[in-house]
């Protein structure tokens, strides 16, 4: 299986739309990849909390229009990243778009552990409550968003929901890059699980972000890495590995709690 985290650096002088633009070239250039990942909140910038409110857009606004028309001309399963959504009753949320290669709407997740403690998009935007997996030829996927990726127990049901890949994306700040890549790891070898983890590159309203887009296997071994700048990172792996190192070494069979 072929897979392309596009490391997407936010340049806070490119507007919205232009990055939506640039943003769909880039999806369509990996046609030939079975699965595309993009970062959380790429069109905003993550720590861009004063602008949640006025980019925010339906579900089914201007961001999934273009990216499920790339998906479409790549022929390939895209995870979407996050954009801000504002639901019919007002609410914002921080909702992740994972499209089929015929550019069908396969899933949506909203971001359940919102990141800021008392301020910023914990307080700006809802919860989300449910657990998502997507069903592809070759795994299925289990998703989650950034700050989720400190939280274990939400990995632990989406493997009994299922999933043998783990996609995460991210606008996670470069001052915690040593977390982002040790919970990487974490989540991989405890969950027996393949890790994709697509961070962002650039600065979101004067945080620094981390990069280094991550793709990890069951073994908890780094199968590639990206570096701090904007760059399109492509791995291929074998979603088979999972279920024999599940039967190798099955850890997961003796959960207690």
């Amino acid at each position: 299986m072929r897979a392309s985290l596009i490391q997407i650096a936010v340049d806070e002088g490119e507007s919205v739309e232009s990055r939506r633009r640039r943003v769909a070239s880039l999806v369509r250039d990996q046609a030939g990849a079975d699965l595309v990942v993009l970062p959380e909140l790429w069109s905003t910038g993550a720590f861009a909390f004063e602008e949640f409110g006025s980019e925010a857009e339906p579900l089914h606004g201007p961001t999934y229009e273009a990216m499920a028309k790339a998906a479409s001309d790549a022929g390939v399963w895209l995870h979407a990243g996050s954009i801000p959504e504002r639901a019919p009753d007002g609410t914002l949320y921080n909702t992740s778009l994972f499209f089929s290669p015929a550019g069908e709407l396969a899933a949506t997740y909203r971001k359940i552990h919102r990141f800021g403690f008392d301020k910023g998009e914990a307080v700006l935007m809802g919860r989300g409550e449910d657990l998502v997996t997507v069903r592809l030829p070759e795994t299925t996927v289990g998703v989650a968003t950034c700050y989720d990726l400190r939280f274990p127990e939400l990995f632990r049901g989406l493997v009994d929901a299922g999933a043998e890949t783990l996609v995460i994306p991210a606008g996670w700040p470069e001052r915690r890059r040593a977390h982002w890549t040790l919970l990487a790891r974490a989540r991989a070898v405890e969950n027996q699980a393949f890790v994709l983890a697509c961070g962002t590159a650039g600065t979101h309203a004067g945080v620094p972000q981390a990069g280094h887009s991550i793709v990890v296997d069951p073994w908890g071994e780094v199968l590639a890495e990206a570096g701090a700048d904007e760059e399109v990172l492509t791995v291929e792996f074998d979603p088979g590995k999972v279920a024999v190192t599940r039967e190798q070494f099955p850890a997961l069979k003796d959960r207690v709690l």
